[in-house]
C-alpha cells in the first residue's frame, strides 16, 4: 500500500510542518464537526520510521479498512509529544503513536485506543541484551544487568524528573536511586565490583530507554565502573552488539522489535525482560468521543 509520509527532521521544523497541516482556528471549528478524520485531517502523528510502533500502525490502516486518505506522518519522540502538548493546550483532536511507560501518561490525560483485532499485539515486555563473552569479561556489569528488572510506575518517577522536572537523565537516575537504597541492594546483591573498567551501553533516543539505562550507568559508576553512553538508532542497536563495539542495550521491545531481534539472533546474549507490562498502540486525549481503532474507519 503506498501511502504519504511526511518526514520532520528538526523538532523546530517538524512541529512548525505537523501544526501547519492541522489549519486555522475557524478550520479546526468546521472539522470538529465532522467524523474524527476530518478532525484531525486524516493524519497520526508517529515517531521514527523503521521502529516496530510505526509499521504496526501502517499495518492498522489496512487492517481495519481506513482508506487511502490517512496518512502517517514521521517525525520523532520529541516532535510527536510536542505536537500532542499544543493540541491539548488548545483542546484540538490529534492522534499520536504511543507507548507506555512515557511521562506523557503522568503529565496528560490520555487513552489507548482499543485494538480489537490485535495489530500492535497485547503486553510487550522489554529485554536486556548483552554482547557475548560479557559474562566472561565483565561478570560484575554482567551480573547487575541479569538483576537490573524494575516495576514500570519506578521507570515512570525517573522519566518524571527527566521530563516534567527538567533533570539531567544522569541526576535524574541518581535523585530515584538515592531515594531507593532498597532496590539498589536488590540489583547489586553480589555484584563484583570493578577498577575503572570501561562498559558501552547503547540506546535509542526514547524516555523509557533513557531512564533505564542512565539508572544502570549510575549503578556501574557506584561500583567503580565507567559507563559510557551512546545513542544510536534502533538497528544500530543490535549491530552494535552483534559486532561487540558495544557491551549491553536495555531498550529490546518484544514483540515491537521482533523483526530486528531475529535479523540479529543468534549474535547477542538475551537476558530477559527488564520490564514487563509495557503497551503501544494509538492514543488521544481523554476529551476526545472515540474508543476504538475501528472507530476511524468513516462509513
Amino acid at each position: 500500500m503506498n501511502r504519504k509520509y511526511v518526514w520532520s527532521g528538526m523538532v523546530s521544523i517538524g512541529i512548525a510542518s505537523v501544526l501547519a497541516a492541522c489549519g486555522d482556528e475557524s478550520t479546526d471549528a468546521e472539522n470538529e464537526e465532522g467524523g474524527v478524520g476530518e478532525q484531525v485531517d486524516y493524519e497520526i502523528i508517529g515517531i521514527d520510521p523503521g521502529t516496530g510502533i510505526m509499521d504496526f500502525t501502517e499495518e492498522a490502516f489496512s487492517e481495519y479498512d481506513l482508506g487511502e486518505e490517512w496518512e502517517l506522518v514521521t517525525s520523532s519522540d520529541a516532535v510527536m509529544t510536542a505536537t500532542l502538548a499544543d493540541a491539548i493546550e488548545n483542546e484540538e483532536p490529534i492522534i499520536v503513536t504511543g507507548w507506555e511507560p512515557h511521562w506523557k501518561f503522568t503529565v496528560h490525560d490520555l487513552k489507548f485506543l482499543d485494538d480489537p483485532n490485535l495489530v500492535y499485539g497485547e503486553d510487550n515486555d522489554v529485554h536486556t541484551l548483552v554482547r557475548h563473552g560479557l559474562s566472561e569479561d565483565l561478570p560484575g556489569p554482567y551480573q547487575l544487568l541479569d538483576q537490573f528488572q524494575f516495576e514500570l510506575d519506578e521507570q515512570q518517577q525517573v522519566m518524571e524528573f527527566i521530563e516534567v522536572e527538567e533533570m539531567d537523565p544522569e541526576e535524574a537516575a541518581r535523585q530515584w536511586l538515592e531515594e531507593n537504597p532498597e532496590r539498589v541492594e536488590e540489583w547489586t546483591d553480589g555484584v563484583q565490583e570493578g577498577n575503572g573498567e570501561a562498559v558501552e551501553l547503547v540506546l535509542v533516543n526514547w524516555a523509557d530507554a533513557e531512564a533505564a539505562t542512565n539508572m544502570a550507568s549510575v549503578m556501574l559508576q557506584d561500583l567503580g565502573y565507567e559507563p559510557t553512553l551512546t545513542e544510536v538508532t534502533i538497528n544500530a542497536m543490535y549491530e552494535a552488539l552483534a559486532s561487540e563495539s558495544a557491551d549491553a542495550m536495555l531498550a529490546s521491545w518484544l514483540p515491537s522489535q521482533q523483526h530486528i531481534y531475529d535479523d540479529y539472533e543468534g549474535q547477542f546474549e538475551d537476558l530477559g525482560p527488564n520490564s514487563t507490562g509495557t503497551r503501544i498502540g494509538l492514543v488521544v486525549p481523554e476529551y476526545m468521543d472515540i474508543d476504538s481503532i475501528g472507530d476511524l474507519k468513516e462509513e
